[in-house]
């Protein structure tokens, strides 16, 4: 029986070889303690990338739904056509607002207008103003080019008298006794020789039962009312008289003959004061024409006070 043999020799060099071997001549003994220690792995450093100073990148988080595309990023000043077109919005809906305001504040005053001057002549009226914008006139107080036409029924008890009226430069800074004044008024008004018929029938109970028709003198400036078969007519001639209208008899004739005219001239007057008392404004009349279908006279004021809502129930809402 042979004795084992040992271990073959082993090259100290060789990795199979245990650690300690590596520096020790001789063969461990039994007691000497065994430890492993792995090879230690170097760490590795990725190299770095050096670019040039100028060169940037967007930093900005890439669209999930779009891998590999940068989203774009939010300017403060947005895109040039949206701004222009919120411009665009924003300046119709303001010029919408001032059309809208404008219209509805020519058409409340145009009704204030209109119904003051109804219920001065007693007959329909439509009133405008002009070109001028509304809205700036009603936040001075003072207005101008305002223009009033009647329906031409009547003014008053004065039928078929029809009234174009221009007022301009009007001033609501008034004070208690006054909503302001009127700086001028022109009006013309048109009376046809069917209104003055019904107007002197209607009011004059002798003279208007005897006028059967009205006829015009446009060359003599009279005015002919005839009465029915034959019994006569009264001539007269429209003239104005310390800024009032009047009717001045020239010829009376009953009859075929020819009589004194102060009764007729009377009841004239009594009729015209009736008809025409009691303007307001401090209206007076300029100037009277007789034309063919009728009589124009023009009235006019300035610098007029506008009455108070009390003292004259017209110009109440004015």
């Amino acid at each position: 029986m042979t004795n084992p043999q040992g271990p073959p020799h082993q090259d100290p060099s060789s990795p199979w070889s245990r650690p300690g071997e590596q520096n020790s001549p001789t063969h461990p003994g039994p007691q000497a303690e065994y430890s492993y220690q792995p090879p230690t792995t170097p760490s590795y450093s990725p190299p770095v990338q050096e670019y040039p100073a100028t060169t940037t990148f967007d930093q900005s988080p890439q669209d999930p739904a779009e891998p590999g595309t940068a989203k774009r990023r939010f300017r403060v000043g947005g895109d040039p056509v949206s701004i222009v077109l919120v411009l665009v919005i924003v300046a119709a809906l303001a010029i919408a607002g001032l059309v809208g305001g404008e219209l509805y504040a020519r058409h409340r005053a145009d009704s204030v207008v209109a119904s003051a001057t109804q219920c001065v002549i007693q007959d329909g009226a439509t009133a405008s103003f002009g070109p001028s914008p509304f809205l700036l006139q009603h936040v001075m107080g003072h207005y101008k080019d305002i223009t009033i036409h009647t329906a031409g029924h009547n003014i008053r008890d004065a039928k078929g008298m029809k009234a174009d009226i221009e007022i301009d430069d009007v001033d609501l800074h008034g004070n208690a006794d006054s909503k302001g004044t009127i700086g001028k008024l022109d009006a013309n008004i048109t009376w046809t020789s069917e209104g003055i018929q019904e107007t002197i029938q209607n009011s004059l109970p002798f003279i208007g039962g005897l006028v059967n028709s009205v006829s015009t003198d446009p060359s003599a400036g009279t005015i002919e009312l005839t009465g029915a078969m034959g019994l006569g007519g009264v001539t007269v001639k429209p003239q104005v008289t310390d800024g009032q209208l009047a009717l001045q008899v020239s010829r009376v004739n009953a009859l075929g003959v020819l009589v004194p005219h102060e009764t007729a001239q009377t009841a004239l007057n009594t009729f015209t004061a009736a008809l025409l008392k009691q303007y307001p404004l401090g209206i007076k009349a300029d100037s009277v024409q007789v034309t063919n279908d009728g009589v124009v006279a023009h009235f006019s004021t300035h610098n007029a006070s506008i009455p108070a809502g009390g003292s004259d129930p017209c110009f109440a809402h004015v």
